[in-house]
Formats: structure tokens, C-alpha cells, sequence
């Protein structure tokens, strides 16, 4: 097979401004295949075709092309002509001594005003493959689809779909700011706006050098592990254990986690605004912890004045490891470590935090001096796909 033809589903619904989004599809196609060998890139009417060289290794683009949103299904693909006969042969070529219990040709035509119906094209190309191979048709549930894309010019012929990861391109939805823990929440909350066409940058509370170095390794392996999927990341790692040491020292131990919070939003958005990100992302989902019933979150909410957005609010612990396993980053975030989130954490925090309280709590904090400390001691990361 000479050629990779990618199929997309939604972005076909966005009328005038399909070609902008193809466009950007295109683009990160390019960005993902990039140090492979690739001849050229084509959008021919409704799908894209990426020309495969003679030395392009099959596995590795489909592991990669695999990971780029915004793709419904994508296959190994050659092309062929119009005329019956000539096409027959050049599936009957490819297919070679392939084996099969049963098969059917599905067609389908790319334009309307083609001098031949679908299933006139499934007709006679099935019957001349029939004729040399001798294989039952079955209609239903064949054992092999051979399928067919009628265009003007000629046709694609192939054999198979390899599921693409769905969505929306990366880069066409805006830049959003996580706050990405080492747990298996964040990591999820953050592929899962991927997949919208949100371009995320994480942002890691962690507590170095009153804890270890542990998160951060983890959450830097995460990182480089999501930007598969985006292909270009940045990671600010923001100390946070002083500021912790400080609201200990001033504040009742049943509202320090829901100070904490607020804070790490605080300070989100300071680096959200600076890096053009229009909205927080969190991996809170309501009831799982002390600091997620709805009336803390809301609470919590109240420090900024940026969106909010919570992609897994309404899931539970087994879907969201189910998915963390999918995408890969359930075994990172499994590996035992120290963070913030555990350290100075009082046995009995509020589930109900008022918001009166809590802000005659912070009065006691010279918070504005806090935010740009932490804002100020940030390092920052940069992370590319491919490498």
C-alpha cells in the first residue's frame, strides 16, 4: 500500500470554517509524522492522503497517526481507476494469497454525478473478485471488507480501518491551563480537553525541598507522555510547601485544604493569563474527596475569576482508571510518592466550607505576596513530539 487515507467525522459538520480545521489537521499530521519518511500530504475531497515513501515504516506511523485527534478511522490504502476491470486487478494484486472464509465490496462514491451507482461498483469489482478468488459473499458479516472510494480522478481501494482517536485537532478549541497532580485524575482531565482541541499547559504544585523529588519526576514522565497526543507541551513546576508552612501557621486546620485550593488557583491563573490560557482545568470530581463536595468546590471557585472547567465531575474511580489505562498514564500515576496534596493535610477537613469563613481565615495571609513568591520561584519545561 502506497498511501494512509485519514477519514474525519466531526469536522465535516463545521461548514464554512471546515477548511481552517483541515487545515489544522493537516498540520499536526505533519508535526506527528515528522522524521518519517512521508512524500506528501493531500486533502481530496472529504478525507486527507498522506503519499508513503518506499521506506516508511508501517507500525510507526500507525502508532502515531493512532494518537492525532481529530481522525475517525484511517487505513493502509492504494489507488486505482475507474475502469472495472483494471481495478479488480489491482485489488486482486495487492490481496495476493490472502485467505478468506467470506468477503464483500462496500463502495462508496466521493462524488454524486459519477457515471455508475455504489452498488454497481460493488457489483461488478466483487463479482471479478469472486470470479478468480472463488470466496463466499457474505453481505452481512463478511470475514473481509474490501472497501472502495470512488473519487473523480480514480479510487482508493483498502482493506481494513484503524480507529483514530476522534475529537478535535489540537490547537482549534484554545489554550487551557491544568492543574496536573501525580494522581490518576488530573493526568485524564487533561487528555480529555486534548481531545476538544484544547491546547493544555500543565502547572505541578509540588512541595521540593520539604518533600522529595518524587512528583515532579512523575508528573514530568506524564508530560512527556500526553504530549504524544498534543506534540507540544510546557510544564510549570510551582513550589508550594512554604506557602502550606504559612497557612498552617495562621489558619484553623479544618479550613487549610480549602485555603490550599484556593491558592493553587490563584496562582494558576496568574500563569494562565500570562501564557494566553483562557480557562483552569482540575480533575475534581464531586464527592471523591473533603475538598470536592460541592459546596467547597464552589467555594473554591470563588478565588478566580477564570473558568473552570471539570471534564470528569460526574464519573467515578473505575471509569477514570479505566481510561487512564487506555491512554497510558494509570501505571505513572500509580508509582508511590510524596506531594503536596498529603503534606500538612489535618485529619478532619471541612466538607463545608463557608465562604465567609474562609476569606476572615485568609485575612490573616498576605496572600497577593504569596501568589507572585510562588509565581517567581516557577521552573518551566518544555516538551516536543517527536523528539
Amino acid at each position: 500500500m502506497n498511501s494512509i487515507v485519514v477519514h474525519y467525522k466531526e469536522l465535516a459538520l463545521k461548514g464554512k470554517n471546515r477548511p481552517w480545521f483541515i487545515q489544522m489537521l493537516v498540520r499536526n499530521l505533519k508535526a506527528a509524522l515528522a522524521g518519517i519518511h512521508i512524500r506528501a500530504f493531500r486533502s481530496v475531497m472529504g478525507r486527507i492522503e498522506i503519499e508513503m515513501g518506499p521506506e516508511t515504516a508501517w507500525e510507526e506511523v500507525r502508532a502515531r497517526i493512532s494518537r492525532v485527534f481529530g481522525i475517525a478511522n484511517f487505513c493502509p490504502a492504494n489507488r486505482g481507476p475507474h475502469d472495472f476491470d483494471a481495478l479488480a486487478s489491482a485489488i486482486l494484486e495487492d490481496l495476493g494469497d490472502r485467505e478468506t472464509s467470506s468477503f464483500r465490496v462496500s463502495a462508496t462514491r466521493a462524488d454524486k454525478r459519477l457515471p455508475f451507482t455504489s452498488p454497481t461498483v460493488e457489483r461488478e469489482v466483487g463479482g471479478r473478485i469472486k470470479e478468480v478468488k472463488g470466496w463466499h459473499v457474505d453481505l452481512s458479516r463478511p470475514a473481509l471488507t474490501v472497501h472502495l472510494e470512488m473519487l473523480p480522478d480514480g479510487a482508493f481501494y483498502f482493506f481494513g480501518k484503524e480507529p483514530g482517536a476522534g475529537g478535535l485537532p489540537t490547537g482549534t478549541s484554545g489554550r487551557v491551563a491544568c492543574l496536573l497532580s501525580g494522581g490518576i485524575d488530573s493526568p485524564v482531565a487533561a487528555y480529555r480537553m486534548m481531545r476538544r482541541g484544547c491546547t493544555v499547559v500543565f502547572i505541578h504544585f509540588h512541595s521540593y525541598p520539604i518533600l522529595s523529588r518524587a512528583s515532579q519526576e512523575k508528573v514530568r514522565e506524564i508530560a512527556g507522555l500526553l504530549t504524544k497526543y498534543q506534540l507540544r507541551s510546557r510544564l510549570a513546576l510551582v513550589p508550594f510547601g512554604e506557602l502550606q508552612q504559612q497557612v498552617v501557621l495562621a489558619v484553623a486546620p479544618e479550613l487549610r485544604v480549602v485555603i490550599y485550593r484556593r491558592l493553587m488557583l490563584r496562582i494558576a491563573e496568574r500563569l494562565a493569563r500570562k501564557w494566553h490560557a483562557r480557562a483552569l482545568v482540575t480533575g475534581e470530581v464531586i464527592g471523591q474527596v473533603a475538598s470536592q463536595t460541592l459546596e467547597n468546590m464552589t467555594t473554591i471557585a470563588d478565588a478566580t475569576r477564570l473558568e473552570i472547567l471539570r471534564p470528569l465531575v460526574g464519573m467515578d474511580k473505575d471509569e477514570i482508571s479505566a481510561e487512564a489505562e487506555r491512554i497510558g498514564t494509570y501505571s505513572i500515576s500509580i508509582i508511590s510518592d510524596q506531594d503536596c496534596c498529603t503534606l500538612f493535610t489535618p485529619k478532619h477537613p471541612a466538607t463545608r466550607a463557608r465562604l465567609a469563613d474562609v476569606e476572615k481565615a485568609e485575612a490573616a495571609l498576605p496572600i497577593e505576596e504569596m501568589v507572585l513568591s510562588a509565581v517567581a520561584a516557577m521552573t518551566v519545561e518544555d516538551f516536543r513530539f517527536p523528539i
